[in-house]
């Protein structure tokens, strides 16, 4: 019986890494996925979005040099995982009434691919 219960346990143990191996977000497929952002984030002064540049962990609305919409300026989020995560997924749904014009991805693997890219995109 001891023998049951000890193979059970390490064999429970063996499947939890293989698991979250298996779900990490691949921040280079971000990267192609951000191709089609970057159409409206970049770095230009005449760019349609703010810079995402170090988005990662900034409060929303918080550039200087960009003139955000007014549900923007009053949601007072700060961009972590989750928020980037509902806000890519449904920009209308986290920030009512913003001016992106984008309606979100529906895949889940792409937001947490493209959340990857943003964490890294200095």
């Amino acid at each position: 019986m001891r023998v049951m219960v000890w193979s059970t346990v390490l064999g429970a143990s063996f499947a939890v890494p293989a698991f979250l191996l298996a779900a990490a977000a691949d921040a280079e497929h971000g990267k192609v996925l951000f191709q089609a952002c970057a159409a409206c984030h970049s770095t230009r002064p005449d760019a349609l979005g703010p810079d995402l540049k170090d988005v990662f962990g900034r409060k929303s609305a918080a550039r200087d040099d960009f003139r955000y919409s007014n549900p923007m300026l009053r949601a007072n989020l700060v961009w972590d995982e989750a928020n980037l995560k509902a806000y890519i997924a449904d920009p209308q749904a986290k920030v009512k009434g913003n001016r992106m014009p984008y309606g979100g991805l529906t895949n889940e693997n792409d937001v947490d691919d493209v959340v990857a890219y943003l964490k890294v995109l200095k």
